[in-house]
C-alpha cells in the first residue's frame, strides 16, 4: 500500500509534513517526499489530509464493561477478594462491544484494558488493538502491568477494612505473600505447584511489569510513591487528579502518569480538585504523561476532544498530540510498535480532514496494521 499526498505528523520535525507512505505486510516500510509506485501497490490519495498514529488509551474498561449492557455486561471488578492478582482481563475481553465501532471511527486503534478499581489488587491488565472479532487476536502485550487502587474506591467496597490504612496494609501484605511465594520456589527441591497470582506478583518484583496504580488524591498518590519505593518496583500512577497539589514531590520522583479523566463531574471527594490545567503542569516539570477517556468513566471516542480540552487550558499542542499516541506508546512499553508514524512501527494510521484538534475535523481513514477499518 503506498500513501501519497499526505500531511503526516512528524515528531522529529515537530509538525505536519507532507510526505508519502508506503506500507508493506502491516508495518511502515518508507517515509519520504516522493515515494514512486511501482505499479504493484494500492494507492491512496491522501492529499489535504492529515495523518496521525492510531490514538492510544492507557486505562480503559473497553470490552468489559460493556456500553449499554449493564451489569451483565460489567466485569470490571471481581469482589471474591480484596486481593485478586491471579485475574486477567483477557479472560473477560468482549470485542463486540458497541463501543468499539466508535472509538475506531474516532481514531482510537489501541488501548490498555485494565480490571476496575474497587479491589486493591484487581488483577492483570491487557493491551489490545481494535478490529479482531476474537480477543486473544486483539492482543498487542498480553501482560502489560498488575492493576492496584488506593482512596476510595477500595477503601469502600466492602473487603473487611474501611481505611486508607487498611487499603496499604493489604497493598503490602500482597508483596509480602509474592516475596515468600518467590522463597519457596527458589528453595524448592522437587515438584512446587504453582499459583497463578504469585507468579503475576513475580513479574512485578522482577520488574518485567509495572504496577498500575489507581490514585486521585494527593495522599494516595504519595502511598503509592512510598510503598513503590518500599519494594523497589515499577509504577505508573493512574489518574493524578489532585497532582497540582503535590507537582514538585511529582517532579522529584518522576512516576509516569495517566491523567485522566477530566471532562466528568466531580463525583467524590478525590476528585475535587479535577481540571485540565494538570496537563500543564506535568509538561512544564518534565513529567511524563498521558491522558486517558478512563472509559466508560468518559467515552473513548472523545479522547481527542479530551487533549484539546488540555490544550485550551495551557498545554502545548504537540505534547497534547504525543500524550494520546507516542507517551501513552512508551509509557506501556509498545513503543516499538505503535504510538508514532516511523519505518518498523505498525501502519497504525488517521486520517483527518483537518487539523486534529480543529473543531470541524472529521476521521475519514483509519488502518490498524495497514487494515482498513474506517
Amino acid at each position: 500500500m503506498l500513501i501519497k499526498n499526505g500531511f503526516l505528523l512528524d515528531y522529529e520535525s515537530k509538525e505536519f509534513v507532507k510526505r508519502d507512505i508506503k506500507v508493506i505486510d502491516g508495518k511502515i516500510h518508507e517515509i519520504s517526499d516522493n515515494i514512486i509506485n511501482d505499479d504493484k501497490d494500492i494507492v491512496i490519495d491522501a492529499t489535504n489530509m492529515y495523518i496521525t498514529p492510531g490514538l492510544i488509551d492507557a486505562h480503559s474498561h473497553i470490552c468489559i464493561s460493556e456500553e449499554g449492557m449493564g451489569q451483565l455486561g460489567d466485569d470490571c471488578c471481581d469482589y471474591s477478594s480484596a486481593l485478586t492478582p491471579e485475574l486477567e482481563v483477557l479472560d473477560a475481553i468482549y470485542p463486540f462491544d458497541k463501543a468499539v465501532e466508535s472509538a475506531l471511527k474516532a481514531g482510537v486503534t489501541t488501548a490498555c484494558i485494565c480490571p476496575g478499581s474497587d479491589g486493591v489488587v484487581g488483577g492483570m491488565c491487557s493491551t489490545i488493538e481494535f478490529g479482531e472479532k476474537v480477543a486473544d487476536k486483539m492482543i498487542v502485550q498480553r501482560k502489560t502491568a498488575i492493576k492496584c487502587s488506593l482512596g476510595e474506591n477500595p477503601k469502600t467496597a466492602n473487603h473487611g477494612f474501611s481505611s486508607r490504612m487498611g487499603t496499604a496494609y493489604n497493598l503490602r501484605k500482597c508483596f509480602e505473600e509474592a516475596l515468600e511465594y518467590k522463597y519457596k520456589k527458589e528453595n524448592s527441591n522437587g515438584y512446587f505447584r504453582k499459583d497463578f497470582g504469585m507468579e503475576n506478583m513475580l513479574k512485578v518484583l522482577n520488574k518485567e511489569i509495572p504496577i498500575h496504580v489507581h490514585a486521585h488524591r494527593s495522599d494516595d498518590i504519595c502511598t503509592a510513591i512510598r510503598i513503590a519505593k518500599e519494594y523497589e518496583i515499577n509504577m505508573v500512577i493512574v489518574h493524578g487528579t489532585d497532582a497540582i497539589s503535590i507537582i514538585d514531590y511529582l517532579a522529584e520522583n518522576k512516576y509516569p502518569i495517566i491523567l485522566g479523566p477530566s471532562m466528568n463531574p466531580r463525583g467524590k471527594q478525590e476528585c475535587w480538585n479535577k481540571t485540565f490545567e494538570t496537563a500543564k503542569y506535568l509538561s512544564d516539570n518534565k513529567i511524563k504523561f498521558c491522558i486517558t477517556a478512563d472509559h466508560d468513566v468518559t467515552p473513548i471516542y472523545y479522547l481527542v476532544d479530551y487533549a484539546r480540552m488540555c490544550v485550551k487550558n495551557g498545554l502545548d499542542e504537540l505534547e497534547a498530540l504525543k500524550a494520546i499516541t507516542k507517551y501513552p506508546a512508551e509509557i506501556l512499553g509498545i513503543q516499538d510498535k505503535k504510538g508514532d508514524i516511523k519505518k518498523g512501527l505498525d501502519a497504525d494510521l488517521v486520517f483527518w480532514t483537518d487539523h486534529p484538534f480543529s473543531n470541524t475535523t472529521r476521521v475519514k481513514n483509519v488502518f490498524v496494521r495497514g487494515n482498513k477499518l474506517v
